[in-house]
């Protein structure tokens, strides 16, 4: 009888993908599990072809990797774990991936709007999950995280779409008043 020591490292990998299959963002947390990108593409492939039909959440055991998963318009997103891994606790970070990511591009969660805010929605897989430790479930506290570089960044810092964006905000409300 094999008892498996209990871990902190419950996520194997995050993953979103378009509509057609193709990688958006992906994160793979377990170096044993797929060392290589070709493997990673690969077992992302199959996880697609076994998936793209679904209307809303689901639960797969594919590879010895248990995966809860979501769609969305022309977004499909996945959280991995290993066999014995707790569904629930796979679907509370899905959950909280895909609530975060819909806070972030303020319900607008397709393809084109996550592309324009990758940076923020990178930063997101950051505080959800490090090294397949879970650090933040709740959607809330993870957005207000990943916004907190937008508010306090010195005007020297921001990009230039950012300090147009400032001026057109500045300039809409004082021709409102």
């Amino acid at each position: 009888m094999d008892l498996l020591e209990p871990t902190l490292y419950t996520i194997k990998a995050m993953v979103i993908m378009d509509n057609d299959g193709n990688r958006i963002l992906a994160k793979y947390y377990d170096k044993n599990v797929f060392p290589t990108v070709k493997e990673q593409k690969t077992y992302e492939k199959n996880l697609f072809q076994k998936t793209h039909r679904a209307n809303a959440s689901e639960i797969i055991m594919l590879d010895g990797l248990t995966v809860v998963y979501k769609s969305n318009v022309d977004l499909f997103f996945y959280v991995m774990g290993g066999k014995n891994e707790n569904e629930l606790i796979l679907l509370s970070v899905l959950n909280c991936l895909f609530d975060t990511i819909s806070l972030i591009l303020k319900k607008n969660v397709e393809k084109r709007a996550l592309l324009d805010n990758l940076d923020v929605v990178m930063l997101a897989f950051d505080e959800i999950c490090d090294g397949g430790i879970i650090l933040d479930a709740d959607p809330a506290s993870v957005q207000k995280r990943v916004d907190l570089r937008n508010d306090e960044l010195p005007l020297g810092e921001q990009t230039v779409a950012q300090v147009f964006q400032s001026a057109k905000e500045q300039l809409k409300w004082s021709l409102l008043k």
